[in-house]
Order: structure tokens, then C-alpha cells, then sequence
């Protein structure tokens, strides 16, 4: 069994970052047929005990995931490759970040548990959401597994200043290619990141491409994420387009050669509706339901 899902595909790749003011009429899309995994939770009895647990302390029946990309930064707002640089948001991603909290509320969303990055403007994101759900007070656990790609050398440059530079085809296969990722992060760049105490101990890599980070969030979302869907949990995570993006290839089934064209809107809630096995039954953006 499948069924067609609908992501927004912004063709135009050098436009700024994100589409504000998004809304389907102003997105192109690619269908993807998405198949419905069949398989079953390995015990039905202890399917039914999480779902008489969630029950009883007023948790969806099934495990649901909202995802939602952070509110307009200020580089993206000055059309800058940001990365794992620590960029707040602008006074739109306030905004936009305000608007998805109240989004959520009016359609009677409530969650258990959050999960973001370890970056201003995702963790931003997520509690300006929560103060309009009443919720600051939920656990919310910060990784930098969840962090954006890390775009190297490209890092703070001007998206369009470096098409002028060095040609719009080199800057497309920098940003949109699977596993090419941009020239690496210059030893003296004033964008290192090895005194930041955030990172103590990580291995901070000094380019990546959507490969790449794909590689560190899946075992993030085994490991954290899917366990805490599998207690019947609401779980929101707050993140960046790429490392979002890894989520969604994962969920959705999404093909490398397509995962690359997905464009995720800022501040616009995604909601995955899953089954049992975490196989997927729905995928919507709230704002279209």
C-alpha cells in the first residue's frame, strides 16, 4: 500500500533562505510515493499496554512527531550560509516562531517531551512555541547531533556574492548535491568553534555534507527520538532544514537524489501521525489542515 506525499520544492535555489511567506500556491511540489511499512510492533500485548498507559495520562493513542524548522535567522534574513555558527532569530523568526506555538494550541496540540539543537535559534524557536502552549515547563532535551549541516568554508559568505564569485553551478552542487560537501572551514577562520565550550569533547567537523549529517542524526533519532515515540510519547522537535531534512528521508522513505530538492519552510509546524512500528500513516503541514 502507498500513498502520494506532497513536499514543498523550491527549484529556484538561489533565492534567500528560507521562502518567506510560504504557502502552497507560492511553492512548487514533488509527489513522492511514500509505501506503508506492514510490519507489526514484535508484541501486541505490550502495544496495547502503551496505548492504555497514554490513555489513561491523556496522550495521543498513536505516537505523533511534529517537526518544525526555526523562525527566520538574522543570516537568513542577510542571505548567509550559517550553519553550525550561532545565529538568533530575526525579529520575523520571533514572529514565526510565536505563530506555530499558537498554531499548535488552537488545533489542540500538547506534547511530552521536545527535542533541539544546541544552536540560539533553535532552541528559540522551541520555547517561544512552548510560552504559547503553556509548556515551558516540559523536559527538553539539547544535542548537536540535531545541529545543522556545517557548511565549512562557506560559512558567514553571502549566498549570492559567492554565485557571482565562483558560478551558480558550483554553489548548487555545494548546497544541493548529496554527498559533495563545501571546501572545508580555514584553521584561522574566525568561525573555529574548538573553544566553544558547548562542544567540549565532540568531534566538531570542519565541513559536511547532507550525507554527512544525515549520519549523525539518524542514530540520535534511534537512539533518543524513535524510544520515547515507542512509550506513546507527543514528542516536537525543533531543528534546522538539513538536519530536518534527515528525519524526513528517514520517515518518509525519500530517495537521495530527491531528499536534496525538499525546502522546509521556517516556523511551519510538519506533523507525522505514526503507527505502532513508527511507520508512517499521515504527513501534513498543521497549517493546510
Amino acid at each position: 500500500v502507498s500513498m502520494t506525499l506532497e513536499m514543498p520544492f523550491k527549484d529556484n535555489f538561489d533565492l534567500p533562505d528560507p521562502l518567506y511567506g510560504w504557502s502552497p500556491e507560492r511553492s512548487k511540489y514533488l509527489a513522492f510515493r511514500l509505501p506503508r511499512r506492514t510490519s507489526q510492533p514484535d508484541s501486541p500485548a505490550q502495544a496495547g499496554e502503551v496505548r492504555e498507559s497514554a490513555r489513561g495520562e491523556g496522550r495521543s493513542l498513536m505516537p505523533q512527531l511534529v517537526l518544525v524548522r526555526h523562525g527566520q535567522s538574522q543570516w537568513n534574513l542577510e542571505n548567509r550560509f550559517t550553519g553550525w555558527w550561532d545565529v538568533d532569530l530575526s525579529e520575523q523568526g520571533v514572529a514565526e516562531a510565536r505563530a506555530a506555538g499558537k498554531l499548535l494550541k488552537e488545533r489542540g496540540f500538547g506534547f511530552d517531551r521536545c527535542f533541539t539543537s544546541v544552536l540560539t535559534r533553535a532552541i528559540r524557536t522551541l520555547h517561544l512555541m512552548l510560552h504559547e502552549l503553556d509548556s515551558l515547563w516540559l523536559p527538553v532535551a539539547k544535542d548537536w547531533h540535531l545541529n545543522e549541516r556545517h557548511y565549512g568554508g562557506l560559512t558567514g559568505l553571502n549566498k549570492q556574492e559567492m554565485i557571482d564569485k565562483v558560478g551558480a553551478d558550483q554553489v548548487k552542487i555545494w548546497r544541493r548535491s548529496f554527498d559533495i560537501p563545501p571546501p572545508p572551514l580555514d584553521a584561522g577562520s574566525p568561525y573555529q568553534l574548538a573553544g566553544d565550550r558547548r562542544y567540549a569533547g565532540v568531534p566538531i567537523p570542519q565541513t559536511e555534507s547532507l550525507k554527512d549529517t544525515i549520519g549523525r542524526v539518524l542514530p540520535y533519532y534511534d537512539a533518543e527520538i524513535a524510544p520515547a515515540l515507542l512509550r506513546g510519547e507527543r514528542v516536537m522537535v525543533s531543528a534546522h532544514g538539513n538536519s530536518l531534512r534527515a528525519l524526513e528521508k528517514h520517515l518518509s522513505n525519500v530517495a537521495d537524489a530527491d531528499i536534496v530538492g525538499l525546502e522546509i519552510p521556517t516556523g511551519q509546524p510538519i506533523v507525522y501521525e505514526l503507527n505502532d512500528d513508527l511507520s508512517v500513516r499521515d504527513r501534513y503541514y498543521l497549517s493546510e489542515r
